[in-house]
């Protein structure tokens, strides 16, 4: 039988190049997002809607419930494509809040409902200073200055959930910064960087790793290593989804 993945936001940036990847490998896939219009845009791909807000958490259990899925994947975020610098620690409170407390709600359900498995969208630039490339167990900067203390906390807080629900398997993904198709950015636009195809990449062989653990998700720099993805997950930083 063929797993089923539920993939919350999955009309967001990465959501939109995961969905056709799980479906090409021959997964059933259970999208959520909050609008009508959206679901009806997932049905036409062959996706299975469910339209509820993962800040909802007693909603977002019985989606969980009925859908049964074998796999939950976070890639809800709430940032727009483009951020107004002037309004950069707003979006950073938002997008913070809806990481955490997505996740909370997520492996809240997923231990109640049995799923086995959660994989969730994290961050790669939240590092502390200090020797480079940094690898999966540098520190991160827990002091940093506001806004980017708020943004350490957000995915301190949806690590913490993700790999700390047993017995459900947690997988985080830290990615880089995103460019490409929805992201807002045509390249990179800092050495920390990843296309958003690579990145629903990840998503899609975190599928079948059978363990739990963080993985950095980024193009080759000399900052941050992503080597534990390519040599464990066979994550290829080029990959890309065919035109």
């Amino acid at each position: 039988m063929r797993k089923r993945i539920l993939v919350a936001g999955a009309a967001g940036v990465i959501g939109r190049r995961l969905t056709p990847l799980l479906l090409d490998a021959g997964y059933s896939v259970i999208g959520t997002t909050r609008t009508p219009e959206r679901a009806q845009a997932l049905r036409k791909q062959g996706v299975e809607p469910a339209i509820v807000d993962v800040l909802e958490r007693d909603a977002l259990a019985r989606i969980v419930v009925v859908s049964n899925p074998d796999v939950i994947i976070h890639q809800v975020t709430d940032l727009p494509p483009i951020i107004d610098p002037t309004k950069a620690e707003e979006f950073a409170v938002r997008n913070a809040y809806v990481r955490a407390i997505g996740a909370k709600n997520l492996a809240s359900a997923a231990r109640a409902a049995g799923v086995p498995m959660m994989i969730s969208q994290s961050i790669a630039w939240a590092y502390a200073s200090g020797d480079q490339p940094h690898a999966e167990i540098s520190p991160l900067e827990l002091n940093a200055p506001e806004p980017r203390r708020t943004t350490v906390d957000g995915i301190v807080a949806l690590e913490e959930a993700t790999l700390n629900s047993k017995p459900v398997a947690g997988v985080v993904l830290r990615y880089g910064r995103f460019y490409g198709p929805g992201s807002g950015n045509a390249s990179p636009v800092n050495s920390i960087s990843v296309h958003v195809d690579a990145a629903a990449y990840a998503a899609m062989l975190a599928v079948e790793f059978k363990g739990t653990g963080i993985f950095n998700i980024v193009e080759p720099c000399g900052e941050i290593t992503a080597q534990k993805a390519i040599q464990l997950l066979g994550w290829n930083a080029e990959f890309r989804l065919p035109q």
